[in-house]
């Protein structure tokens, strides 16, 4: 059996119909949605199989519905594959995911943390203050040069995300945004886009909503992880029982280090990765940090299949 780590992906993997062919083929993934639908008062099969997309997009939905979507995909795998994952980690609302699929938080828990999470991010800036755009092709230092230039109080820009080389996020107040993806447009062969996310993520505008969540999470029991879990803040470490409620808090004002996060798994002894949820957002950025890196998914029953069958048989010794 290869040494293989499971990821999680985060928000911009949603989209209407994520979710429903694994729906239809496991009791597992129904009785998942059904108890994700009562823990959040929501009818997540709704949600998450007719969208639209539009409502699908807003923060406050787009987290529970990712989660749940992965969560299901985690079930069915689970149900395929009785090895191990060598390492788990998930990028941003991902953690969620692999934390409960590493055993540390149970499964309301989780649904309730994420929901309350999702809340206190939308209602930390209010609806077109925020922001957050991709610059593609500098380098994170030419990227977080731009954004110091025009960083200043009330005017807030900073570097959120290191996806993969030459694939930088940055978040902060709309105009200061605005002011770095012009700047950064002017360059050569660089492409700087809006994000369609309606809050600004991992960046230090999202304080109050840290602050508040820190007092939810005093309510949640965390177990040590059977499985070690990379956190996106600080990939050095690992989550524990002691650390988890911090690394949590720091996630939400903190950049998401996720080339970093990938670097580590590898230098663990990870040579395949698989993808649990919809899209293969986080496939196409593993391919760019480290092309050695054997990459499968399962987002629906052809997915499944396929990465059950080369995980229970085909990947040698």
């Amino acid at each position: 059996m290869g040494r293989f780590g499971l990821v999680f992906p985060g928000q911009g993997s949603q989209h209407p119909g994520m979710g429903q062919g694994l729906y239809r083929g496991h009791q597992s993934v129904r009785d998942l949605f059904a108890e994700a639908g009562d823990v959040v008062g929501r009818d997540m099969v709704s949600l998450c199989f007719t969208g639209p997309q539009e409502l699908l997009d807003l923060t406050v939905n787009t987290q529970i519905a990712v989660l749940t979507a992965e969560l299901a995909a985690w079930r069915a795998f689970s149900g395929r594959v009785e090895a191990k994952p060598l390492v788990m980690a998930g990028h941003s609302l991902g953690e969620y995911a692999a934390l409960h699929a590493a055993g540390a938080v149970n499964l309301r828990d989780c649904l309730s943390l994420v929901s309350r999470r999702a809340e206190f991010h939308q209602e930390a800036v209010p609806m077109g203050e925020g922001a957050m755009a991709a610059i593609l092709g500098l380098p994170r230092e030419e990227v977080e040069a731009l954004c110091r230039d025009r960083d200043r109080e009330g005017h807030a820009v900073t570097v959120s995300i290191e996806n993969a080389p030459g694939q930088i996020v940055i978040s902060g107040h709309t105009a200061a945004v605005s002011e770095v993806v012009a700047a950064a447009g002017t360059r050569e062969g660089i492409r700087a886009v809006l994000l369609p996310i309606s809050v600004p993520c991992h960046c230090r505008l999202l304080q109050g909503a840290a602050g508040r969540f820190t007092d939810a999470l005093r309510n949640v029991e965390f177990r040590d992880c059977d499985v070690p879990v990379i956190p996106n803040c600080d990939p050095s470490l690992l989550h524990s029982r002691e650390r988890t409620r911090d690394l949590l808090v720091r996630q939400i004002i903190s950049p998401v280090r996720w080339r970093e996060t990938i670097e580590r798994m590898a230098e663990m002894g990870v040579d395949t990765i698989v993808e649990i949820g919809p899209k293969r957002i986080l496939s196409g950025l593993i391919r760019r940090i480290d092309r050695r890196l054997r990459l499968l998914n399962v987002e629906d029953e052809a997915s499944l299949e396929k990465t059950a069958s080369a995980l229970n048989g085909g990947m040698g010794e």
